[in-house]
C-alpha cells in the first residue's frame, strides 16, 4: 500500500515540476520578448530625434 502512494505522490510531484517548468520558460520568453519590444522603441525614437534634428 505504501509502494502505491509513493508512487502518486512523486507522479504529482514529477507533473508539478513539469509544470512550473514550463510557466519559468513562457515567463523568460515573455521578459525576453517586453525587452527587446523596449529596445527597438527606444532606438526608433532616437532615430525620430536625429532625423527631426538634422533637418
Amino acid at each position: 500500500m505504501r509502494h502505491r502512494k509513493r508512487e502518486a505522490s512523486s507522479y504529482f510531484g514529477l507533473m508539478f515540476s513539469a509544470l512550473t517548468a514550463v510557466v519559468a520558460v513562457i515567463a523568460l520568453i515573455a521578459a525576453l520578448a517586453a525587452i527587446f519590444e523596449k529596445r527597438k522603441k527606444e532606438e526608433e525614437e532616437l532615430e525620430r530625434y536625429l532625423d527631426g534634428s538634422i533637418q
